[in-house]
């Protein structure tokens, strides 16, 4: 009897762990179901006709299926202008803010300099001063720059950093162990070596973080495109889309089926990333 209660137990144990597991899997699949509902309506009304458009109750598999929204969604805007001044301003503010963010991090967490603690507190307040407050005072500098209608300022200020990715490259930095910088003092590196040659290898995933969350940020940015760029030669795919919109008639098809041809590229880019991009999240440290 003691033998089989012995063996019970384990078994018992065993099935609590399996059930369990086997309810988180139902959560999270039922959870990214939900996630994953207003992304798949968009498909589907992105192969609808404007009938069935407001039909009730909602058809979630259209019939018939409207293939022809697509080659008028990208014949209807220059969308491959748009898509490239996309890609420009993205690219561009991916290369700066990894640059200027992993730089600054560096020097608030492994350079010791007076003032540092009390400016870094400074950089995680400016946190808390909402994007809208600061609109008009860079508007009025962009204009006495002379660079309202230009993409300068969706792209430059990118090198003046980010507070919120300088925190987080901060806070990474923190977790690699000062023997590695140490050492290589020993051996003459200077701090731009360690940083080039330890410091960014070392925080790849970080990095990946701060790039994807970038490329993402300014990918849908539509209010920066919309104050700021004046020639239609000029719009990103955000304003490109506004196009649809008509007061008299909207071409609900197209347009759908054209945010669905600008959501694609992020999906797929996480799907591609998501392990190094989860890396960098759970990697982040919490030392202050």
């Amino acid at each position: 009897m003691a033998v089989s209660a012995h063996t019970a137990a384990p078994r018992s144990l065993h099935g609590q762990r399996v059930f369990g597991r086997a309810l988180t899997y139902t959560a999270l699949v039922l959870l990214g179901a939900l996630f994953a509902l207003p992304f798949l309506w968009l498909l589907s009304t992105s192969l609808k006709s404007p009938q069935q458009l407001f039909r009730l109750p909602p058809e979630w598999i259209p019939n018939p299926v409207m293939w022809a929204n697509y080659p008028r969604a990208l014949t209807a805007i220059p969308f491959f202008l748009y898509l490239q001044n996309t890609l420009y301003i993205a690219f561009f503010n991916v290369i700066a803010t990894v640059i200027s963010c992993s730089l600054a991090a560096y020097g608030f967490a492994r350079i010791e300099w007076p003032g540092r603690n009390a400016l870094f507190v400074v950089l995680l307040g400016t946190l808390m001063i909402p994007s809208s407050v600061i609109q008009i005072p860079q508007f009025l500098i962009f204009r006495d720059l002379g660079w309202i209608g230009t993409t300068n300022p969706l792209t430059w200020p990118a090198f003046f950093g980010n507070a919120f990715f300088i925190f987080l490259l901060r806070q990474f930095y923190l977790t690699i162990p000062q023997e590695l910088s140490a050492a290589a003092k020993i051996d003459g590196a200077s701090e731009l070596q360690i940083y080039w040659q330890i410091m960014l290898p070392l925080a790849r995933p970080a990095l990946a973080v701060v790039a994807l969350f970038t490329f993402m940020n300014n990918w849908n940015d539509f209010v920066g495109p919309l104050i700021y760029l004046g020639d239609r030669n000029q719009y990103t795919l955000a304003i490109g889309l506004y196009g649809f919109l008509s007061r008299v008639k909207t071409e609900w098809g197209p347009l759908m089926a054209a945010a669905t041809v600008m959501v694609a590229p992020i999906i797929v880019l996480f799907f591609f990333t998501q392990r190094t991009f989860i890396q960098g999240i759970t990697l982040t440290g919490i030392k202050g």
